[in-house]
């Protein structure tokens, strides 16, 4: 069964794209932790980060790191945080995180809860730093 995320990938659900390429996708988290919270993913649905070959995992991680800078310039922060749980989907993906504390990146604290229109502002923001 198809998850959320290729779902995205395929069109079927419409998501906050910031960058892209033949074989990855970076879009907004649309409860983000914090704004300007992306998700990176393989488009080739892949259940766990460690089961990708080598080439693909390495093209994910300096996809991930191209969008991270993106990231921290469209929205201003000490570090971006990287994280890769992989419980909720499954699906491999990587979470970048404008952080200025480490309490930025604590998964168990409430969401935000953005507008479509604060998304769709926050992904032009980063596509326009790439």
């Amino acid at each position: 069964m198809a998850t959320i995320f290729s779902k995205i990938v395929s069109g079927e659900v419409p998501a906050h794209v910031v960058a892209e390429t033949t074989e990855f996708l970076a879009f907004l988290d649309v409860n983000p932790l914090t704004m300007g919270h992306v998700l990176v993913i393989p488009k080739k649905e892949i259940d766990y980060l460690f089961d990708m070959d080598e080439e693909s995992y390495f093209g994910l991680t300096l996809f991930a790191k191209i969008v991270a800078g993106g990231v921290k310039k469209a929205f201003p922060c000490l570090k971006v945080g990287m994280a890769v749980i992989g419980l909720e989907v499954p699906h491999v993906h990587i979470h970048l995180i404008p952080m200025n504390a480490v309490s930025d990146m604590n998964f168990s604290k409430e969401k935000l809860t953005p507008t479509e229109e604060q998304l769709a502002e926050a992904a032009a923001k980063i596509r326009a730093e790439l």
